[in-house]
């Protein structure tokens, strides 16, 4: 009866998930945002559920449960484009110019010199109004303008006047698919790539956690999360590549196969680079390994592209990081109440600090998980992004560590994602520390307060 209950819920989160996708989005005039949150509500809710009742399932049916429900679940978010981000069409375009020839970091996508590479469904033709004036129409359409002609330009992307952001791994993966599917196909080719790798995770966490006698449900923790089917696959984020290469890494290190966990480091740095938040958790044993075989992973893929844009290779990333205002400290919500300013950029560096130099003393090299789900998730409450789907990383560590309590971050910044309030942001991510440190000490509890309260005792001397 548990069984087909949980299957049940399953089921439901899956419809959920596929309604929430075809009904709402926030690229309308009005943005969805009401029924967006309690869509989310309902899902996370659903999970909750899900994950309470398979406590009490046992044997074959755990995998079979698990791996069912994240195939069902990411097969639902593939089932409309995606609906909270323009990211994945930006992946797209720069697959596209990939395959073509030409490097992503040399041009930007408004350049009058690409034109003929343009699909039609990332660079619809402006429609002209009865004043014979040219506009862009559609839901996800932007209005640009070409350069150097200053031609108007209809673009699914965001940021057509800069060039790509995304570092070479990624941008390997963008070919890649590209080349597969080619320059008509849409949304999908993406979606169905997160899904695959998605689903390959909960194949790792599986055997990972068989391996290492830690309990096999708690892989439901990645494979069940709406953030995960929400934002791997139907919104497609290059994250997902970046969680894939992070968690091989951490197997490697914790076998003692530093290189090879030092070029998976390597890889995922070189796909988006926060991964590098997971590298002071690998470094307790045998570290200069992983650090010098990340390094030159990292650098070797960059050569291609330097060799034929040169500092290009850049991108938008300064850009972007004065854009999210990480250079004056507006970004960083909870250090900015007693830090404004540029201050706030030296205590959240220096917090970060402490934080990676304690977890690299405490981790057990042999178990890195719990060091990662430490400082990657208190990287994500200091610096406080605007989107949720950097979480992503957080969230297979949580299932290794069985940390639930941690799932109030990526909550947070989903909430920050679809309410952009920044009132409201503060309430969430205190919220989230206050649980966070609530839950911990009580887990911790008995030990430290028996410690820290009992009386000490001393042996009585011996009578003479």
């Amino acid at each position: 009866m548990r069984i087909i209950v949980i299957s049940v819920i399953l089921a439901a989160s899956a419809a959920l998930t596929g309604f929430s996708v075809l009904a709402y989005d926030l690229f309308k005039p009005g943005r969805d945002t009401v029924p967006l949150v309690i869509c989310t509500a309902g899902l996370w809710l659903l999970f909750a559920l899900a994950v309470l009742l398979l406590r009490g399932v046992r044997g074959r049916a755990v995998v079979v449960l698990i791996l069912a429900g994240s195939a069902v679940i990411g097969a639902a978010a593939m089932i409309g484009p995606p609906n909270t981000s323009t990211d994945s069409a930006r992946y797209a375009w720069d697959g596209v110019v990939a395959t073509a020839g030409v490097s992503p970091y040399a041009y930007t996508p408004a350049d009058d010199r690409l034109d003929p590479l343009r699909p039609g469904w990332l660079f619809p033709a402006a429609e002209t109004t009865d004043a014979g004036t040219p506009v862009c129409v559609g839901e996800r359409i932007q209005t640009a303008h070409k350069t150097p002609s200053g031609d108007i330009l209809c673009s699914a992307l965001n940021r057509t006047g800069v060039p790509t952001i995304y570092p070479p791994a990624a941008e390997i993966y963008f070919a890649g698919v590209r080349a597969l599917t080619g320059p008509d196909a849409q949304y999908w080719p993406l979606q169905l790539t997160g899904l695959l790798l998605s689903v390959g995770t909960t194949g790792m966490l599986l055997a990972g956690m068989r391996r290492r006698g830690i309990d096999q449900r708690h892989a439901a923790l990645w494979a069940w999360c709406p953030l995960v089917a929400t934002e791997a696959i139907t919104n497609s984020h290059v994250d997902m590549l970046g969680v894939v290469f992070t968690l091989a890494a951490a197997f490697l290190v914790s076998t003692r196969r530093y290189w090879g966990g030092g070029i998976a480091l390597g890889a995922a740095i070189a796909t988006k680079l926060i991964p590098v938040l997971a590298a002071p958790a690998m470094l307790r044993r045998q570290g200069w390994k992983v650090t010098v075989a990340a390094m030159l992973t990292f650098l070797l893929l960059y050569v291609p592209y330097v060799l034929t844009t040169g500092i290009g290779v850049l991108g938008y990333l300064p850009g972007y990081l004065s854009e999210e205002g990480y250079e004056d400290g507006t970004r960083f919500a909870l250090i900015s109440l007693v830090a404004p300013g540029g201050s706030a950029i030296i205590v959240a560096g220096a917090v970060l600090a402490v934080i990676a130099v304690l977890v690299i003393w405490k981790t057990d090299p042999d178990r890195p998980w719990l060091g990662q789900l430490v400082i990657i998730g208190s990287a994500l409450l200091i610096l406080s992004p605007r989107y949720s789907w950097y979480a992503l990383l957080l969230v297979p560590f949580i299932a290794l560590s069985g940390r639930w309590e941690w799932f109030a971050v990526p909550l947070a910044l989903t909430l920050r994602l679809l309410v952009p309030s920044l009132p409201v942001t503060r309430v969430a991510l205190a919220a989230a520390v206050v649980l966070i440190v609530a839950i911990t000490m009580y887990r911790a509890g008995p030990v430290v307060f028996q410690r820290r309260i009992r009386p000490v005792t001393r042996p009585p001397r011996p009578v003479a």
